[in-house]
């Protein structure tokens, strides 16, 4: 008998691992052979291993694009090794650290290139890759926001739609997230790091600060709206199956996400989570949003009901394109050919670039 904590995880996740580039073969092997929780990490970590061994072959032999395929492959397992293994501490640390090796030994091979990046926040950093579209000179920026358990190794997938139609992404790990979440917890107030984020892109030469989206999934899907009600450089936002009001679905949530943020918003017990829950609201803030909104959210969502994403898009005070999926999953990441390549092209249109 499994682990229910494996059962859940497999029972959530499987599309999101495949949809966000691991092999299909992989996640079926891996999981087939972990009965308890705590395998999960090592379990994970060797089949990224695996990948960053070929890598590493393959970037001795000089081939630098199957190398960035292979390592970034690796970086998506030893990222899917720690999302939301809190209760291994060190060895969480010890995958999340290989997951930013590998995928920061991709950056420069991938194409288009990348590029990591530190971005003064609080007192410190927060880090980010930037990948700018070929043969755009100073092209619109789409800054995406991770979510409770994602991080920006884990967004190829996802850049490389707003890339092929000649936008720049910016995938940077906030408070609470990926290299964000050991020096600064997660806040509600999510417009304070994207304020920090923007400034960053108007520092740099070669991207267009007049254009900057917003990009947000799961609990992204919360900081995304809630960072474009006050930061009014924000031209267009996508929000993706983020919940409305954290605290409302909080006690409903799987143990292992309550556990993970938990952990992340530096919470010593159950009820100062719980507290801590109760900031991430949009209940004040979604009317003063005034750009353009792309709400996404799958109605077969175990982990935030879609009626989120309507009450977001109802309360919102500006434009709203809604795009409610019948048989999606949380991120609708079982049907992502339904909204991945729409919403791209939409950012595309709202941040002025031509069509492809």
């Amino acid at each position: 008998m499994k682990d229910p904590r494996v059962q859940s995880a497999i029972a959530h996740w499987g599309p999101r691992f495949v949809s966000n580039g691991v092999p299909l073969t992989d996640f079926q092997e891996v999981t087939a052979g972990l009965e308890r929780w705590e395998d999960w990490c090592r379990g994970w970590s060797a089949r990224g291993s695996l990948h960053e061994r070929l890598g590493r072959a393959t970037l001795a032999a000089g081939e630098g694009l199957s190398a960035a395929e292979h390592l970034s492959r690796a970086a998506s397992c030893y990222h899917f090794a720690k999302f939301v293994f809190v209760a291994g501490y060190d060895e969480m640390k010890a995958a999340h650290a290989k997951a930013v090796e590998c995928r920061n030994l991709a950056l420069p091979l991938l194409d288009p290139p990348g590029e990591r990046v530190a971005i003064p926040y609080d007192g410190g950093h927060l880090y980010g890759n930037l990948r700018k579209p070929v043969g755009v000179a100073r092209p619109p920026v789409v800054v995406m926001c991770m979510g409770l358990d994602s991080a920006k190794e884990e967004m190829d997938t996802n850049e490389s739609v707003f890339l092929a139609r000649g936008m720049a992404t910016l995938a940077f790990d906030g408070p609470g997230q990926g290299e964000g979440e050991y020096e600064f917890a997660i806040r509600g107030d999510y417009e304070a790091p994207v304020r920090a984020v923007v400034d960053f892109v108007e520092t740099r030469r070669d991207l267009d600060a007049a254009r900057v989206g917003l990009w947000g999934v799961s609990l992204g899907g919360y900081y995304a709206p809630r960072a474009a009600a006050f930061e009014k450089r924000i031209k267009a936002c996508i929000a993706l199956s983020g919940p409305f009001e954290w605290l409302r679905i909080y006690d409903a949530l799987p143990p292992l996400t309550r556990d993970t943020f938990k952990v992340r918003s530096k919470s010593s017990t159950d009820a100062e989570a719980r507290s801590r829950a109760a900031t991430l609201t949009l209940a004040d803030a979604a009317p003063r949003i005034s750009c353009p909104l792309f709400v996404m959210a799958g109605k077969q969502d175990r982990l935030v009901p879609w009626q989120d994403a309507e009450r977001l898009a109802a309360a919102a005070g500006g434009p709203v394109t809604r795009c409610f999926i019948e048989d999606g999953n949380h991120v609708a990441n079982n049907r992502v050919y339904r909204y991945r390549s729409q919403s791209a092209d939409w950012m595309a249109g709202h941040l002025g670039v031509s069509k492809q």
